[in-house]
């Protein structure tokens, strides 16, 4: 266990919390156990490393990763024994997909050392572990999603714009510091290259590609054991999606052209959805996302679109992809059965300056959203403020 604590220390001393991603903050960190769930890129690691910092628990805490080379001769109740016998307290296991039977461990671990406080992350899929034991009636979930505009605007830009709520927006209640800063100009910048906190890097579209690889050829298969010829078909099922999202699916001319089985698709496509790749849109008063009532599937974030598509994207479908991604975040999103969006009684039309109010003219509640715009105005909004609710 000693090597692992010198990897541990190691790491947490280069970890720096200038800059802390919103979960920090809502997680319930005291729970016995806690998943944090969320697709590859989106900074898992990094905040189990920074909460350790800011809780002042360097030395009854220990980061392991679940692949690790010490695994192949121990298991994770030998560690979490040995760990909680020399006083350790907090036992945090990064992408514990990487390790066979995890759920049984960690459910052993659990009920056998009930002084030891466990966190654990993985991809959203995880949610579709078939078997093991069931943790439901242990652990609390949290999802973790890629940055907004604002934790972008203080990460990148150093600018600090509070929390707001939708209620906040929408009555015009943005606040930005117009003084110093344009806000569009920004807005572009982080449409292209701002949803992962990897952002910083040069290579960045090119990194974003290699998750998108991970997640299509390692991830998914692992999570739902498909095969190498169902790679391929999802591998080739993202490339459609990323030439013609957003889209309503035709579940029957996708699976001939895929040459699949029409409710095989079904399940590739929440495959997608799951490990953060697309987002599926569902019919209004249709509740949670479920596949076969998808209104619209849209990739998951701006950014994807730029490194699947290129630097020429479809400027209409940025701005939905945008607004769709940002809002579910904190609310259910459905579709509208006269505009672009609903959010509980309120309906959303998402478009460019130009757009006007003929769509939600005989709509209460009804609100214009445009991408190209600085202030809002009576029911017509910035889709840059919808950015920063987290």
């Amino acid at each position: 266990m000693d090597k692992l604590l010198q990897r541990y220390y190691n790491q947490i001393d280069n970890t720096k919390i200038d800059f802390v991603r919103y979960p920090q903050n809502t997680i319930k960190w005291d729970s016995r156990l806690n998943a944090i769930l969320g697709a590859r890129g989106v900074g898992k690691t990094t905040l189990l490393f920074q909460h350790i910092i800011i809780s002042n628990q360097r030395n009854s805490s220990l980061v392991v990763f679940a692949d690790d080379i010490y695994f192949a001769h121990h298991t994770l109740l030998d560690l979490a024994e040995a760990f909680y016998k020399d006083g350790g307290k907090y036992l945090y296991i990064d992408e514990v997909h990487k390790y066979a039977n995890w759920s049984t461990e960690i459910k052993n671990i659990y009920d056998q050392i009930p002084g030891l406080n466990i966190v654990y992350t993985g991809s959203s899929i995880l949610d579709l572990e078939k078997g093991g034991a069931d943790l439901s009636r242990r652990q609390l979930k949290n999802y973790m999603y890629g940055m907004s505009f604002r934790e972008w605007l203080y990460m990148i830009k150093g600018i600090i714009i509070p929390e707001l709520t939708l209620e906040q927006i929408i009555a015009g209640e943005i606040t930005f510091p117009y003084d110093q800063h344009r806000p569009l100009p920004l807005f572009k910048e982080y449409l292209m290259r701002g949803y992962y906190p990897f952002c910083r890097e040069t290579d960045y579209l090119e990194r974003l590609n290699a998750v998108v690889d991970q997640s299509i050829e390692t991830d998914i298969p692992q999570f739902a054991g498909l095969s190498v010829g169902v790679m391929r078909k999802l591998k080739q099922l993202m490339q459609i999606i990323s030439q013609i999202a957003p889209f309503k699916p035709n579940y029957s001319d996708l699976a001939r052209d895929l040459t699949v089985n029409r409710n095989d698709l079904k399940d590739y496509l929440y495959y997608l959805e799951k490990s953060g790749l697309i987002q599926c849109l569902v019919a209004p008063d249709r509740g949670l996302s479920l596949i076969a009532k998808v209104e619209k599937i849209y990739l998951d974030n701006p950014n994807l679109m730029y490194a699947l598509g290129g630097k020429q994207v479809d400027t209409g479908n940025l701005r939905e992809t945008f607004f769709f991604n940002q809002m579910r975040v904190r609310n259910t999103v459905t579709g509208s059965e006269v505009s672009d969006f609903k959010i509980g009684d309120y309906t959303f039309e998402v478009g460019g300056k130009k757009k006007g109010q003929r769509q939600i003219a005989d709509v209460e509640n009804g609100y214009l959203v445009k991408d190209d715009i600085e202030y809002a105005h009576k029911n017509t909004i910035p889709l840059w403020a919808f950015g920063l609710t987290y």
